[in-house]
């Protein structure tokens, strides 16, 4: 009930106004956010990386109302690219379709995304796909798809709460994807995704399982322990070695749990987020990890 509220709360505009307003919710943000700013996100990146730690850069917001948002949306993440090659090598930049407008306009949204795969690759910068609502899924796996033959190195985050993930993972046939394999973190119907806990862990299981021996450099976007002893458990049964896949957790989230898988010698990479549009993904955050929203209550209360 708390998860499905949380996620009701991440779509509301007015709580949303409140929220951003406040003064009192600026420490919960830092926490989770890496700051409005390029120079801000670039000085984390450094930080991260001399502990062992990659990183992907995600410019916070997403749908977007005008074609000329997403334009402007397209140039922001082109200037986060050239500022990875310059500044953050082996950083990722993570790309919100939604915010290129896929829900407006496909063929645009499409050349957006080409656009910036043109420009990662003549930076040697991989760009990560993020999978967002169910209402622009099919539209962004089928762009990716689209454009997977030619830039190969793209990944795609694939949600294993949905129905359809099994069948969409197996679709890939002549080129195998780049996955980032996550729980899901919207509010679904239960006819196009699970919705109870368990079942949503048991398939993110069988699926690591699955991605493990079938696709290249799968990642793994988890905080769970049971699913991340899972993933080393499986990898070390097929024989895959520690370097040929990552784990992927989110900035301010279990640190602890980061710096110890890079000391074991396992590759991680921490999901950055940086802007000021901060308010739906930080909902989000608390929805998938109940333990946050106490942290958020009390910022409310107590500063």
């Amino acid at each position: 009930m708390i998860r499905k509220l949380l996620l009701l709360a991440a779509g509301n505009e007015r709580l949303e106004e409140l929220v951003s307003r406040s003064r009192l919710t600026s420490g919960l943000v830092s926490r989770y956010v890496a700051g409005t700013t390029l120079d801000d996100v670039i000085a984390v990146s450094r930080s991260l990386g001399a502990k062992g730690i990659d990183v992907s850069l995600d410019l916070l917001g997403e749908t977007v109302d005008d074609l000329r948002e997403s334009a402007a949306a397209t140039a922001a993440y082109v200037d986060t690219i050239h500022a990875i090659a310059d500044r953050a090598p082996g950083a990722t930049v993570s790309v919100k379709l939604s915010q290129l407008g896929v829900g407006l306009d496909q063929s645009v949204c499409a050349g957006h995304l080409k656009q910036l795969l043109e420009v990662a690759e003549e930076c040697a910068v991989t760009v990560e796909v993020d999978m967002e609502h169910s209402s622009v899924g099919p539209q962004t796996l089928e762009i990716y798809r689209t454009f997977l033959p030619s830039f190969p190195r793209t990944r795609v985050a694939q949600q294993a709460a949905m129905r359809r993930c099994p069948e969409d993972l197996s679709s890939f046939t002549d080129v195998k994807p780049r996955i980032r394999l996550v729980k899901g973190a919207f509010l679904e119907p239960i006819e196009k995704a699970l919705q109870e806990r368990e079942e949503i862990t048991a398939q993110y299981r069988y699926l690591a399982s699955w991605a493990l021996a079938n696709l290249p450099d799968p990642a793994f976007g988890t905080h769970d322990d049971v699913c991340i002893d899972h993933v080393r458990a499986e990898a070390d049964r097929l024989g895959v070695d520690p370097r040929d896949f990552e784990f992927q957790m989110l900035y301010g989230v279990r640190r602890d749990l980061q710096e110890r898988l890079a000391a074991e010698g396992y590759r991680v990479r921490v999901y950055v987020p940086f802007g000021g549009q901060w308010y739906p993904y930080l909902m989000r955050r608390m929805a998938e990890r109940p333990a946050n929203l106490l942290l958020f209550l009390r910022s409310l209360v107590g500063g």
